[in-house]
């Protein structure tokens, strides 16, 4: 059973881990287009005007955080969001929200 401080702690790690991978222009519109549905390489590539090897590299970056998952098929890798991540995203975003309470009524701020 994991304790509090060790949930913190590894949702701490895993905010760290999405938002990392998240912060970058071009992993954004990766996201923003496979928000639509899986898409392969050739598609990202022409869509983000971009060559492959840099594209390579932000999908590998996105991959590792977990953020999306890979599928070949053939000669191409297909690309999908993964939302099991995403909702992990969204719980780390929804602990710093619960964390708002005593915001201002600190008595060494008078």
């Amino acid at each position: 059973m994991m304790t509090g401080m060790t949930t913190t702690i590894k949702r701490r790690d895993t905010g760290v881990n999405l938002f990392h991978a998240l912060s970058d222009v071009t992993r954004l519109e990766i996201m923003e287009r496979l928000k639509d549905g899986e898409l392969c390489v050739c598609d990202l590539t022409e869509a983000l005007k971009t060559g492959q090897s840099r594209l390579s590299f932000h999908l590998k970056v996105l991959k590792d955080a977990g953020l999306i998952t890979d599928r070949p098929e053939g000669r191409w890798t297909y690309y999908a969001l993964n939302h099991e991540a995403l909702k992990e995203l969204e719980a780390v975003v929804q602990a710093l929200q619960g964390s708002r309470r005593g915001v201002g009524s600190s008595s060494r701020c008078r």
